[in-house]
């Protein structure tokens, strides 16, 4: 007998299970007897309101989903909600004459048999979600100016070496020795580094070929002369050099006198300043400079002097 005591307990009971009964419940359906005289308008007024005291309460459960006691309002809205349809339809044969205010009482009776959380929550406004921040769009970054390249340097045309002027090989001419053409060569630059015509080179060289006969002298008068490079020696007061002239008359020192080529510039320097020496005769212009005791012996040596001149600058 315990066994099959104990083998029927465990096994599976068929027996229909009485719903456990909710005083709200029992106390609607109450309120649901009296809604049968009803106007079927107004009823269906209170049943629209049925219908969302049952929504307000669906939210109350679900707000109180961590309340440990089981909450029975929403099968209650739901049964208030077909029982009251099926009285709205049922009493549209009955003529309607109760007054508004009683249906409005009754509404107010429900509301205290409906939970105080689903009342709230149905009265409360869903929050409104506020609308997402839009972030801003970045910043585009501005293009880098791009330099501009460097404006490549045209390379410099190398410069052109000029020409080294040929060495003159002097031939000695107008029976004169390789000494004597070189001192005339001297003459002959001097007049070229005034820019003197050829006119005045020829005179130069004439002069010297009577004062010197185109050497270098030194003089005994005077021994610092032989200080200095010289082709020879005269006597002639203390007169020097190729042109013979004295530094004791104001043409320049004897270190001085005894250089070619200053000697020769010292002449054309007191030439230029002779009036009219371009058309003078030789030996005329050349006593104008020189102040000669023996006047005309210089015209002798003109056609020598311009063979020397066409010779040197050929």
């Amino acid at each position: 007998m315990r066994g099959n005591e104990a083998h029927e307990q465990c096994g599976t009971d068929h027996s229909p299970v009485v719903a456990r009964q909710n005083p709200r419940t029992e106390s609607l359906k109450a309120l649901v007897a009296r809604l049968r005289a009803v106007d079927p308008r107004r009823a269906l007024a209170v049943t629209g309101l049925a219908g969302m005291l049952g929504a307000a309460a669906l939210g109350g459960v679900v707000a109180g989903a961590d309340t440990p006691e089981p909450d029975h309002s929403v099968a209650t809205a739901v049964a208030l909600r077909a029982a009251v349809s099926r009285e709205s339809h049922d009493g549209a044969e009955k003529a309607a004459s109760r007054s508004f205010d009683r249906i409005q009482r009754m509404a107010a009776e429900i509301v205290q048999l409906a939970p105080k959380g689903a009342v709230a929550a149905a009265a409360k406004p869903k929050s409104v979600t506020k609308p997402k921040t839009v972030t801003k769009p970045k910043t585009v970054a501005k293009p880098k100016v791009v330099a501009k390249p460097k404006a490549v340097a045209k390379p410099k045309p190398k410069a052109v070496a000029k020409p080294k002027p040929k060495a003159v090989v002097l031939t000695p001419v107008a029976g004169l020795d390789l000494t004597q053409m070189r001192n005339a060569q001297a003459i002959v630059q001097a007049a070229q580094a005034m820019k003197l015509p050829e006119r005045a080179m020829v005179l130069a060289v004439a002069c010297s070929m009577q004062e010197s006969n185109l050497y270098n002298l030194a003089s005994t008068v005077l021994p610092e002369s032989y200080d200095y490079t010289n082709e020879g020696q005269g006597s002639d007061h203390d007169s020097v050099g190729l042109f013979q002239q004295r530094p004791s008359s104001g043409w320049g020192a004897v270190r001085d006198l005894m250089q070619p080529k200053y000697a020769a510039t010292q002449f054309y320097k007191a030439l230029v300043n002779v009036y009219g020496w371009q058309n003078m005769a030789l030996t005329d212009a050349v006593q104008a400079v020189q102040i000669s005791g023996f006047p005309y012996a210089y015209a002798k040596h003109e056609w020598r002097a311009q063979q020397v001149v066409d010779a040197i600058n050929r």
